[in-house]
């Protein structure tokens, strides 16, 4: 056990070294000259040419990679080519913003996830688990940014216009200061996931349902909300934790495109805007995090995984 879960630690990281290396030489191949983007195209060659030395950027690429590489490991994500702020003070600007809207989604996909999974195995065949079902392909059939643009036609436009259709938030301001502009964003992040692990919950409690325990505990006179809460739901959660772990991952990667349908000021717009303006350094920090944050959602998925195969063995 030890060995395997060190094997996936060292995986996690050789991943992440990949991921910096594809980040930073996938943003040099990005079109377009950044001190041409910076000065204009009115600018002269010389002054171009005087900008791109002052930036590094005439440096051999691996040069450049070394000296991002060695920053980042030493927590110096560099300057904003287009601002001049260090990428570090616009990410924390930033990220809590992302945080608020993950944390909250999260909170709410696990318990309403449990709850409808084990209602659809209790009533396996009825009209309410057929609609879950049905609905559930659907769900999970649509990117978020159709689930979102849905939701602020029906919610947010001339339907029932309940909530803002955009999730503006004022700079000084933090974001559960403004909850109606939560509920959208927010909602969008739940469905999918809410769909998608609710289906694995309620596969495994059918299973444990008709376990052999389960029907030893049913001879024995035990009442059925004892024998879901002491016999069914323990079993039946352990695998799906580690699809929780990965619901998370989905949830983080799916950010971005939330925050971009919703105007929600987070990192996806942060990395919308530095993709606009060329700014590098700002576009390679915010994929980095947005990755390690997967990737740590991921290795804790593997982790746990690990951890449950060690226990049945």
């Amino acid at each position: 056990m030890p060995r395997r879960i060190g094997w996936i630690v060292v995986q996690a990281v050789g991943m992440l070294f990949v991921v910096t290396t594809l980040v930073f030489f996938a943003t040099q191949a990005m079109p377009g000259d950044v001190a041409k983007v910076m000065l204009g195209m009115s600018a002269t060659p010389e002054r171009v040419e005087a900008l791109r030395h002052q930036l590094g950027l005439d440096l051999p690429l691996l040069s450049q990679y070394w000296h991002w590489l060695s920053g980042v490991l030493s927590g110096d994500l560099g300057n904003s080519l287009a601002s001049g702020r260090p990428v570090s003070q616009l990410l924390g600007e930033r990220l809590l913003n992302s945080a608020t809207l993950s944390v909250f989604a999260v909170v709410l996909i696990l318990p309403l996830s449990l709850l409808i999974g084990i209602l659809a195995a209790q009533f396996k065949d009825s009209v309410f688990d057929r609609t879950f079902l049905w609905s559930s392909m659907v769900a999970n059939a649509l990117a978020d940014f159709v689930v979102g643009t849905l939701l602020v036609a029906l919610f947010g436009t001339t339907v029932f216009h309940w909530f803002p259709p955009v999730s503006l938030i004022p700079a000084e301001h933090m974001p559960w200061w403004h909850p109606q502009a939560l509920v959208l964003p927010v909602a969008t992040l739940v469905i999918g996931g809410v769909m998608y692990l609710s289906r694995l919950i309620r596969v495994s409690f059918i299973d444990v349902l008709n376990s052999e325990y389960v029907e030893m505990a049913r001879l024995k006179g035990l009442g059925p909300a004892r024998i879901l809460l002491t016999h069914a739901l323990p079993n039946a959660l352990a695998p799906a934790v580690p699809a929780a772990s990965l619901v998370a991952a989905f949830t983080v990667g799916g950010v971005v495109v939330v925050e971009y349908l919703f105007g929600y000021p987070g990192i996806g717009g942060l990395l919308i805007d530095s993709i606009s303006n060329r700014d590098l350094p700002v576009i390679q920090a915010v994929v980095l995090v947005i990755a390690a944050v997967y990737y740590f959602f991921n290795l804790l998925a593997d982790l746990l995984h690990t951890g449950k195969s060690g226990e049945r063995r």
